[in-house]
């Protein structure tokens, strides 16, 4: 019995680990690819992305009061990938859609820096 306890208490913490994984990649990892049925938004400031940006990225950023309103239009079901410099504000912001429904919303670990510092 303590054998089959066991067993199930790691099948639920394996279970609970990988939906957690779910909801982040390395930025590295990032392939455009992954765009036929999803969208790449970078949450950092329109500066910053003028000083550049992953290719196809839309830029909405974390800080404009009508964030959310930008995404009005998304369906809930899409699959979203967020990046920003460093990764905080992209977390920041996949809380954010998360909370407002959306199923799918994917951190790009890393951010921008960790793209320039591959290249």
């Amino acid at each position: 019995m303590r054998a089959i306890f066991l067993f199930l208490v790691i099948l639920v913490l394996q279970t609970g680990c990988s939906q957690d994984n779910k909801g982040k990649m390395s930025i590295t990892d990032f392939k455009q690819e992954l765009l036929d049925d999803a969208i790449l938004v970078d949450v950092r400031t329109p500066e910053e992305f003028s000083a550049g940006h992953l290719e196809n990225a839309e830029n909405i950023n974390l800080y404009d009061p009508n964030f959310t309103d930008k995404f009005k239009a998304v369906d809930k079901d899409k699959t979203i990938y967020l990046y920003c410099k460093m990764g905080g504000r992209s977390a920041k912001a996949q809380e954010k859609l998360k909370s407002l429904g959306f199923s799918h919303v994917v951190n790009l670990e890393g951010g921008y820096d960790a793209v320039r510092a591959n290249n």
